[in-house]
This record gives C-alpha cells, structure tokens and sequence, in this order.
C-alpha cells in the first residue's frame, strides 16, 4: 500500500492534468477508506502559492494537497502573470474538501507616481513593483487570461533576450541555454503558464550540476568561475551529494547574486499600475499590494540584503489608499516585528485588507508560517476566512464581492465586512464537511 501511495503521490505532478487530478482522487478515496491516515488541519493558511504555471515544483494538484498535508487549512493559487493554473486549483479544493482562493501576480510600471525612479518591492528593477489580484470572481478567469497573455508574450521576448545575456557570461560551452529546448519546456507555458527568470535558472542550474556533478564541483563552480556568495547555511547544502533539494538550492544562490549580471529591465510587458487596479476592480478581484520591506535574510533563500520600501513608507501606503488598492500582502516570517507592528498599524490607518501571503517556490520552504499561532498575527487568519467569503459571493454575483459599491454602500467601513464576509467563508466550508479552526495562541 505504501507503494501505491507513493506513485498516487508523484503522479498529482503528472505532466496531464487529467492525470494528476484522477490521481488526487484516488488518494482522497484511500483516506475515505482509512488507508491513508488524513492529516490534521492545523489552522495555518498561505493565499500566495505558486504553482508549475509560474515556477514551483508543485502541480495545482501537487500544491494544494501537500499544503493540505503540512497542516493548511485554507489555501491560495498566485501565480505570476497567469492564471492557468487556476480551475485545477479550484478542483483540488473541491475533491479534498479545502477551502481555496485564486489569484495572480504581476509586476506593474510605476512611472507617473511619487515612486517613479524608487525601489520599492522588486529585486531587479526601480519604477516597477510587484501587486497581486486576489479573490478572483470563477466567471472572470477568462477575462484575467485575456489581460496577462500579452504579458507573458512580451515577457518572453525579453527571456530570450535575458537568455542571450547569460550565455555571453558563461565560458564553459557545454552551459548554453537554449530558450525553446532548455527552458520553455520547464514551464507550463503552451497551457497559459508564464515564464520567468527563474526558469531561466532552474535550466543553469541543471547544465551546471550535469557538468559538475553535486557536491564540492559545483560549489567550485559557483565560488570561482562566477564569483558568487554563497551563504554560510548553503555551503553545506551544496556539499551534500544525497540533498534532495540540490536543484533549487543551486537556483537560490543564482537567483540572489547572478540575475543583475544578465537581467533586462522589464518594461512592455507591465501594464501601468493604474490600468491593473482598473482591471481588477472591473472583475471584482480584490487588488493589493505585495510589501517586502528592507531585507537582510530572506525566507526564499534567494534575495540578497537590500533596502527596499520603508523608508518611505507611510508616503507608500497613503498614496496605495488613494490610487485604490484594496489591501496589502504580507508575511510575518519575512519580517522583524518592528516592521510588522508599522505595515499592520499602516493598513488600519488608510482601512486596507490584511492578506497572509509567503511566496511557496522551492520544494525545501515549509507552507507553514509558525508565526501565524501568534496573537498578534490572529487577524491574518480571520482575513482568510473573508477572502474566501468574498470569493465565494462574487462567484455567484461580482456585485456582492467584499468592495463593491453595493457593498460599499451596506458597510462602509472595512471592519464592518470582515464579519460578514468571514461568517460567509466558514458557514461555505461547514456545508461541504470542511472545517475552519482557529490556531491556538
């Protein structure tokens, strides 16, 4: 039985949706009929997973059954410039009987805002920042695919161009990338997935460890042909020839200090950050933006310490109200509490939504955030609830979606909605058998 187990388990990665679905259902069968031991809900919740449709070693499938494994009771789909992933997502909540949420993430021109030339939550580039949609309407995921599709399309003119820079880099002839065979097929692209700079590093990543080999040829590599740091913690990854997550350790050390050498500053394929929050609030989806805040270890691995948004801060959030964002994204294991404390009291201020969204990328992060059984943090997991109440209700109608006017006009005040919305997330839940229990302080 374990065996069969194991093969249900990989096949929810299967490359055929069908495939990984019918595989997911045979897993809950076993747990129905007391084979597979059903794992306990721990109430933790993450609404910012990414998925093979962006770049994450997890299937939709994948994703939300092993979110359900490690302890999830709730969890989100948000994938970069797509929304591919989406319906499989849905459908693995369905057959697992776990509440979900969809969205997507994307980065968007800041040029013609008090931030135009700033650093504000993207790595790479200034005038540019990262925002998310989040509790997609089910009936407007065709209108979300025909928004990000020229995205993705311009995006990978600059993949390639991105993938021309890299090769000019490497010396050794037996690491250059070809963008249709090398890269393109690690994506999900031909059925609406995007492709990022990650999969441009996840094909390095695989020449590098080829030629190589694990272990103290591929640290050398990485030490000395391309001058890069290598964290003290990953040192001993690296060394390890049995680690089973060589690759993406491999890809957290290119992604942290190799990206500037050969990155090409996105521009066409980002729509103004007026025209995103237009869009989002046309569909009902609920737009936010994604805070990061001064960084000097980061939870991915693969950011290097870099100053970010907070030293303008308030401006940042008063300015977010204004121009209409809904909410604000964040996570508390990225950040100190101090950072926390002013982002929390910041959205009270201008009654922006709390969202909890760690970024799930690399198969050795946990989808569990410890810091969410803290009191402090109890809110995040209430927001949830509401972000599945509000999903729930504009699926059925946009116009009872948690800020629509209607809405808007019923309870003007944000604080006032959280309980209903919340009440309408968990009473969604009872009715299919599913539960939505508090963490414990």
């Amino acid at each position: 039985m374990a065996q069969a187990i194991a093969a249900l388990e990989a096949k929810i990665n299967h490359p055929e949706k069908s495939e990984r679905l019918a595989a997911l259902r045979a897993l809950t069968e076993l747990e129905k009929r007391g084979a597979l031991p059903a794992p306990q809900a721990g109430g933790y919740v993450n609404n910012h997973i990414h998925t093979t449709y962006s770049f994450s070693p997890y299937s939709p499938c994948a994703a939300a059954y092993t979110a359900r494994k490690a302890g999830l009771t709730t969890a989100g789909i948000m994938d970069h410039d797509s929304v591919g992933g989406c319906p499989e997502f849905i459908e693995a909540g369905r057959i697992l009987c776990m509440p979900v949420t969809c969205g997507f993430e994307l980065r968007v021109n800041m040029r013609g805002t008090p931030f135009d030339g700033k650093t504000l939550n993207n790595p790479d580039q200034a005038s540019v920042a990262y925002v998310a949609a989040h509790g997609i309407p089910h009936q407007k995921l065709g209108e979300c695919e025909a928004f990000l599709a020229p995205c993705r399309q311009q995006r990978n003119l600059r993949n390639r161009r991105m993938t021309e820079n890299l090769n000019a880099i490497l010396k050794d002839s037996r690491l250059a990338l070809d963008f249709e065979r090398d890269i393109l097929p690690l994506s999900q692209f031909q059925d609406g997935g995007s492709v990022t700079e990650r999969h441009i590093l996840c094909g390095l990543s695989r020449k590098i460890i080829d030629a190589y080999g694990r272990g103290a040829g591929t640290l050398a590599f990485l030490q000395e042909e391309l001058a890069l740091p290598v964290p003290e913690k990953v040192l001993g990854y690296l060394m390890d020839a049995e680690n089973p997550h060589y690759l993406y350790d491999v890809l957290g050390v290119l992604k942290s200090a190799l990206v500037s050498r050969f990155y090409v500053d996105a521009t066409d394929e980002c729509p103004d950050v007026n025209a995103f929050l237009e869009f989002t609030q046309s569909i009902g989806a609920i737009s936010a933006y994604a805070y990061l805040g001064d960084v000097t270890d980061s939870v991915t691995g693969d950011k290097k310490a870099q100053k970010f948004e907070d030293d303008y801060l308030d401006e940042l959030f008063a300015w977010l109200k204004q121009c209409g964002f809904r909410a604000v994204t964040y996570m508390p294991s990225r950040n100190t509490m101090a950072q926390l404390e002013r982002v929390m009291a910041l959205c009270a201020r201008h009654e922006l939504f709390q969202i909890s969204g760690e970024d799930i990328n690399t198969s050795r992060q946990s989808f569990i955030c410890p810091a969410l059984a803290k009191p402090a943090f109890r809110h995040l997991n209430t927001a949830t609830w509401v972000l599945i109440g509000h999903e729930l209700a504009a699926s059925r109608r946009v116009e009872d979606g948690m800020f629509s006017a209607e809405t808007a006009r019923a309870y003007s005040a944000l604080g006032s909605r959280i309980p209903v919305f919340e009440a309408i997330g968990k009473t969604s839940a009872l009715v299919v058998g599913c539960t939505a229990p508090e963490l414990d302080a």
